[in-house]
């Protein structure tokens, strides 16, 4: 396990035993007081469906067990940010420029020294990036800010930014890897 992983695994094991506890009571139906308690004024939202709510494809499977492996990173956790992001397809662009199954800006792919159109390595590098952010913010909720509005933006803000697309994405990553959920964030 190197460093970048040891971190990681570390940032997600206080993440679990802190704030996910907090979580399930604050996404409860009518529990706003605990929601802002939690997140500080963040709008709860229901789901945004994504478009395979399911796990990734058998092709894909093996190619998040790799990025997690390398990473220290769950496999649930990077497969459901791959599932907000493109909803598992490798094929995917954004309005933004982003592509892939883990949406990476083409920048940032040749930063990671990865082919973005390549599903495999598409992954591993979206598996990287999230594993720095999650060095650089130390909570999981900022690393995801930072995954999807980009850390100029969270560090603007001091958190979480107001940006509404935002809220909605840390919030249904971190649905979906609630305790009730099944998923885990830790490999």
């Amino acid at each position: 396990m190197n460093v970048t992983s040891a971190w990681a695994d570390a940032l997600l094991s206080l993440w679990l035993t802190q704030l996910v506890p907090e979580l399930a009571s604050a996404t409860a139906p009518g529990n706003a007081s605990a929601w802002n308690q939690v997140w500080g004024g963040m709008t709860p939202t229901h789901p945004q469906g994504a478009t395979n709510p399911m796990g990734p494809p058998p092709t894909l499977a093996q190619d998040f067990a790799r990025a997690a492996s390398a990473t220290g990173l769950s496999p649930q956790l990077l497969e459901a940010v791959a599932r907000q992001e493109s909803g598992f397809n490798p094929a995917s662009q954004s309005p933004a420029g982003a592509v892939g199954v883990m949406q990476l800006m083409p920048g940032t792919a040749r930063e990671l020294g990865v082919n973005p159109a390549n599903a495999a390595e598409n992954i591993s590098g979206g598996a990287h990036y999230l594993a720095e952010l999650l060095v650089q913010f130390k909570s999981l909720p900022l690393a995801l800010a930072a995954y999807n509005a980009g850390p100029g933006a969270v560090e603007r803000y001091g958190g979480v930014p107001p940006y509404a697309q935002t809220q909605h994405y840390v919030h249904d990553i971190l649905a979906s890897l609630s305790p009730r959920s099944g998923a885990a964030t830790r490999a």
